[in-house]
């Protein structure tokens, strides 16, 4: 199964555009982590994230694609589908 990352600040303008599309894909029923990169720092330095939002997706705990900034909602499906 698939899941998201979604790797955002509070402090990001891209990010807050964003994460109103983010919210409805996971209303939809797409798998979808909402990771603060202040609160959760580690993680985000486990991933690598250097610059948000990105967006890393995995299938079975592996990574099978990433992406940086902000797409449109059909894009994005494409993407974690």
């Amino acid at each position: 199964m698939k899941t998201t990352k979604y790797f955002s600040a509070t402090w990001c303008g891209p990010c807050q555009q964003f994460k109103p599309i983010m919210k409805e894909l996971a209303n939809e029923g797409n798998n979808i982590q909402f990771i603060d990169v202040d609160k959760d720092s580690e993680l985000a330095s486990k991933y690598g994230v250097r610059s948000v939002p990105t967006v890393v997706i995995e299938d079975g705990g592996v990574e099978v694609d990433r992406f940086v900034g902000v797409l449109p909602k059909n894009k994005v499906m494409e993407r974690i589908s």
